[in-house]
């Protein structure tokens, strides 16, 4: 029953009492309008309007269709709007995603310049492992993520309409701060061939680690396998292993910890915004602004 042009015919006769009158308001033919409103009474299950010498008036049913009718109308116009302005991008909701060590420092400084530039737009965040976003973002789900291609592969197992690279982050060793090594200003993997790495991925899966070790040649030795940085940070404070970080998650480094970097400036990883093939003016944005 709910259609909205009979919907807006109907209110357009029950506001001027005249078929004809809405008629040529709303550009139909006098016979068309005969035909709407019946098949509307005849879903309607009676008459809703009574037929008067000059021009018609609503019946009561008429009248309680009408009262929701006016209150369908205008939630569609408020909807028409806003699809309007978020396509102009003028305003409305932005679904954002972005992994882990990107929301410690990169996602947190752009959306709050983005904040600033764009107070109209509502900006909802999603943190998941990139290839979640990616797929998040082929959904329908997320209006632009933040991504990297690490571990490998991530960023082309679900590929999105278009990438927009923002920064290559390089890979620092992360000691405990009483770790014979950590007053070295900078460090080659091969001294730390016997440590232990706490690492995240799966056991079997390809990591930088894995390959940079391998090319330094030699096997990283596993120590436990924790999921979040600041359990990661935890176990390296405890003397428990060392670990790759991010310099992106510099800034969440806690005190106990140093970090360094890898001579010939370490395993390097890229940091991608993903968009769909029609992205909005709102995501093109706040990917102007994360690229600063």
């Amino acid at each position: 029953m709910l259609d909205a042009n009979a919907f807006r015919l109907f209110d357009e006769i029950a506001r001027t009492g005249s078929f004809t009158a809405a008629a040529e308001l709303l550009g139909y033919t006098q016979s068309a309008v005969s035909r709407r409103m019946a098949a509307l009474e005849r879903e309607a299950g009676g008459p809703l309007f009574e037929r008067l010498a000059r021009g018609v008036r609503l019946t009561p049913a008429g009248a309680a269709l009408h009262r929701h009718v006016t209150a369908v109308l205008e939630r569609l116009d408020r909807a028409e709007e806003e699809l309007a302005a978020i396509h102009a991008g003028l305003g409305g909701t932005l679904r954002v995603g972005a992994f882990a060590t990107a929301n410690i420092d990169l996602v947190p400084r752009a959306l709050k310049e983005y904040a600033a530039r764009r107070p109209d737009v509502e900006v909802r965040l999603t943190e998941a492992l990139s290839g979640r976003l990616l797929e998040g973002l082929h959904s329908g789900a997320l209006d632009v993520a933040v991504v990297s291609d690490y571990p490998s592969g991530q960023v082309g197992a679900v590929a999105p309409a278009s990438l927009v690279e923002l920064r290559e982050d390089d890979l620092l060793v992360a000691l405990p701060a009483g770790h014979p090594l950590a007053d070295e200003d900078v460090l080659d993997l091969r001294q730390l061939a016997e440590e232990r790495w706490i690492e995240a991925a799966p056991r079997g899966q390809p990591t930088q680690l894995v390959a940079a070790c391998a090319a330094a040649g030699f096997t990283p030795l596993r120590g436990p396998r924790v999921a979040e940085w600041s359990g990661k940070f935890g176990f390296v404070a405890a003397g428990l292993g060392v670990t790759l970080v991010p310099r992106l998650a510099a800034r969440a480094v806690p005190d106990g910890v140093v970090i360094r970097p890898l001579t010939g400036g370490g395993p390097r990883r890229k940091v991608y915004a993903a968009l769909p093939g029609n992205p909005l003016p709102a995501a093109l944005e706040l990917v102007e602004v994360l690229g600063q």
